[in-house]
């Protein structure tokens, strides 16, 4: 476009210039030599701002959606980083996870699992591989109802037993209607298949990403749980930032099995936090 209004402007130049019998034919050649001078100089402007527009639009593009994340598990955004971006992560009190030891306070809450199949809806967020529930399941803890949200794992077990954790761990994330948090979490350890996880490593998407729902699969969440519901409960966090605290843990003592080949399967070589001072914290189990 530039080229064409320059060349458009020379000619009316030319043109007057012509009229009013200022310029003779040797002026008109020269002229002409000056303008494929210019002409070259156009032609070579005229690559650079295409160049300057590809850079451009190069620099406009929307992020990768592999990109790095804002923290991590490993180098410089490991865990012991978090709190340098999300400060309840390094201040907080009350975080999670710990290990569990005795001795114990008497628990008095009683859960009351009542999970529903749903359509297959998985997640991976570049930190876990996550279930979403749909509505329906609900947990009854000490009469209060809390919906579940979601769970999702971590390998090894981020809450550890007597100082060892075990291959991975499920957390069933919770939400009460008035805004209150409670995770179930059902330790896995190495033994049989497990066939929900068999389910969901095998429609679970390679990449991070959106959530994928698998239209031709039904899961129940209960499938996941053990028969007996005994647990070790304490107050927490989030095991990820922002860290925030007011989360109340229910670990099942009985765990669930997980095959090797599961575990390695598992897309996240290493995904869980270091555990944390109990800073006071009471640990209570039925």
């Amino acid at each position: 476009m530039l080229r064409m209004v320059l060349g458009v402007l020379l000619a009316v130049v030319l043109s007057v210039l012509l009229t009013l019998g200022v310029v003779n034919i040797v002026q008109v050649k020269g002229i002409e030599k000056e303008l494929e001078t210019v002409n070259k100089k156009l032609d070579k402007a005229g690559q650079k701002l295409t160049e300057l527009a590809e850079a451009a639009d190069k620099s406009h593009a929307p992020p990768q959606a592999h990109g790095t994340p804002h923290w991590g598990y490993d180098g410089e955004l490991n865990p012991a980083k978090w709190g340098d971006v999300f400060p309840v992560c390094g201040s907080g009190k009350s975080q999670s996870p710990v290990d569990i030891r005795g001795p114990f306070e008497k628990a008095t809450n009683e859960l009351k699992p009542s999970f529903k199949p749903a359509t297959l809806k998985i997640v991976n967020n570049g930190h876990t591989l996550q279930v979403n529930v749909g509505n329906g399941s609900k947990t009854e803890i000490n009469g209060e109802s809390y919906e579940l949200l979601q769970f999702h794992f971590h390998r090894p077990s981020e809450e550890h037993i007597e100082g060892k954790p075990m291959a991975m761990v499920a957390h069933f994330v919770h939400k009460s209607a008035a805004g209150k948090l409670a995770v179930i979490g059902v330790l896995l350890s190495e033994g049989a298949e497990n066939e929900s996880v068999k389910m969901i490593w095998a429609n679970a998407p390679k990449e991070e990403g959106p959530e994928k729902v698998v239209a031709e699969s039904t899961l129940n969440p209960a499938a996941m749980l053990p028969k007996r519901l005994h647990y070790y409960s304490f107050e927490g966090s989030l095991t990820t930032p922002p860290c925030t605290e007011g989360v109340t843990f229910y670990i099942l003592k009985t765990p669930t099995t997980i095959s090797r080949a599961q575990v390695d399967a598992f897309p996240f070589k290493m995904n869980a936090r270091p555990v944390q001072p109990l800073n006071g914290r009471h640990i209570s189990a039925n």
